[in-house]
C-alpha cells in the first residue's frame, strides 16, 4: 500500500467512533460488492436493489448528525439514485454507565430528533438492535465476578472444572473451524446468517490486512477447546478503548459443559489486559435466549438514537410495502427450508 493510501486511511480512522466506520470495513463491504462513499465525518455504504437502478445508503455506527452533515447526504442520496440514507448514529440516548450524563443526554436527544425531523427523516426499520450491553472493564476482575448471577458464576466454574482452555488464536485452521461451528449452529437454531463468502472478505480485511506496522488486527479469533477439540469459537473486534463481540458459534455436543459462560469471561479478562474500557456485546433483544445469556454478565443497557431514513425518492412507500411483504414469504419460508450458511 503507497505511503498516501496509509495515511488517508490513519487520518481517517482516528475520528472514527466505531469499527463499522473503519477504514478496513469500508473495504470490505467494497469487495463485497457495495460502492462505499467516505467523508470527512464517516462513510455511507450503498447498496444495489435487484432488477432495478435504485439504491438503498447506510449510514451505520457515524458521529451526531449535524444540519451540514444532512445536507451533504441529501445531495449524495440524489447523487446515487438512493431510494433512502439510513442513519443509525452511534449516539446514546439513555443508559446508567457510568460516564453518561442524563440529563445532558435527554436534552442532545430532543434537539436531534428535532433536526432529523426538520429535514423531513422517518423512522425506519433497524438494522441494529437500539439496545445493547456494556460492561465496564474498568472494573477489577473480583468486582466483575461479584456482581454476575449466580447462575453464571455456577456455570464460569464448571467448565472451569472441565478444564476448558480459551485461548486466542488466529490461524487458519481456527477459522475454519470457526466457519464450521457457524455453519452448524446456523443449521442448528434456523436463522438467516451471513454467508461463508463474506465472513471470509470480513476476515480478510479486518484481521489479515493489517491497518499499520504499529497496530493489532481489528478482529480476533477466541477459541474453546474441550478435550483438545474446538468446541466454541468467537470473534471479537478492537476498536479504541473498546472490545466488541459481534459473531460466535459453538457445537451442541458438549454444551453442559458450559464453554460459552467460561468464553465471555475469558473474553472480558482478554479486553481488560489490553487495557480496553467497555465491552459491548453487540445487541439487546427482549426474550431472546442470547439475551438472557448476556444478562448473567450484570451488564448495563444503553440505548442509541435508533434508525432514521432520510428519504431521497418517491419510490420509498412503494419500497417499504414490498420489503414488509419479502420479509412475510422469508419467515413462512423459514418454517418449510432451513437457512444454508
Amino acid at each position: 500500500m503507497e505511503t498516501k493510501e496509509i495515511l488517508k486511511k490513519e487520518n481517517f480512522n482516528k475520528t472514527s467512533l466505531h469499527p463499522l466506520q473503519s477504514w478496513e470495513w469500508g473495504e470490505f463491504r467494497k469487495e463485497w460488492g457495495n460502492k462505499v462513499v467516505r467523508f470527512p465525518f464517516g462513510q455511507i455504504i450503498f447498496s444495489k436493489i435487484p432488477l432495478t437502478k435504485l439504491k438503498i445508503g447506510t449510514f451505520i455506527k457515524g458521529p451526531k448528525p449535524t444540519q451540514k452533515m444532512i445536507q451533504t447526504l441529501k445531495r449524495l442520496g440524489k447523487k446515487e439514485n438512493a431510494l433512502f440514507i439510513k442513519l443509525e448514529p452511534n449516539v446514546i440516548v439513555n443508559s446508567k454507565f457510568k460516564f453518561q450524563d442524563l440529563k445532558l443526554q435527554t436534552r442532545n436527544e430532543r434537539r436531534i430528533i428535532k433536526l432529523l425531523e426538520d429535514n423531513h427523516f422517518v423512522k425506519g426499520k433497524t438494522l441494529f438492535t437500539p439496545t445493547s450491553f456494556w460492561i465496564d472493564l474498568t472494573k477489577s476482575e473480583e468486582e466483575l465476578m461479584q456482581n454476575f448471577s449466580s447462575k453464571t458464576r455456577y456455570n464460569i466454574r464448571l467448565a472451569q472444572r472441565h478444564e476448558v482452555k480459551i485461548t486466542e488464536d488466529n490461524s487458519d485452521l481456527a477459522f475454519e473451524k470457526y466457519l464450521e461451528l457457524t455453519r452448524e449452529t446456523v443449521k442448528r437454531q434456523s436463522f438467516y446468517a451471513h454467508t461463508e463468502k463474506y465472513h471470509r472478505l470480513m476476515w480478510k480485511h479486518l484481521h489479515k490486512i493489517p491497518i499499520s506496522k504499529s497496530q493489532e488486527p481489528i478482529a480476533r479469533l477466541l477459541t474453546a477447546k474441550y478435550k483438545g477439540e474446538v468446541i466454541t469459537t468467537w470473534i471479537v473486534f478492537v476498536w479504541k478503548d473498546f472490545l466488541y463481540y459481534p459473531y460466535g458459534a459453538s457445537s451442541y455436543k458438549y454444551k453442559n459443559v458450559m464453554a460459552n459462560n467460561l468464553m465471555m469471561w475469558e473474553a472480558i479478562r482478554f479486553g481488560k489486559k489490553l487495557g480496553l474500557k467497555t465491552f459491548d456485546l453487540w445487541g439487546r433483544e427482549e426474550g431472546k435466549g442470547f439475551t438472557k445469556f448476556k444478562e448473567g454478565y450484570n451488564p448495563q443497557i444503553v440505548e442509541f438514537l435508533g434508525s432514521w431514513d432520510l428519504i431521497t425518492s418517491p419510490y420509498y412507500k412503494l419500497y417499504k410495502i414490498v420489503e414488509s411483504l419479502r420479509w412475510q414469504i422469508l419467515r413462512t419460508k423459514n418454517k418449510f427450508i432451513k437457512p444454508k450458511f
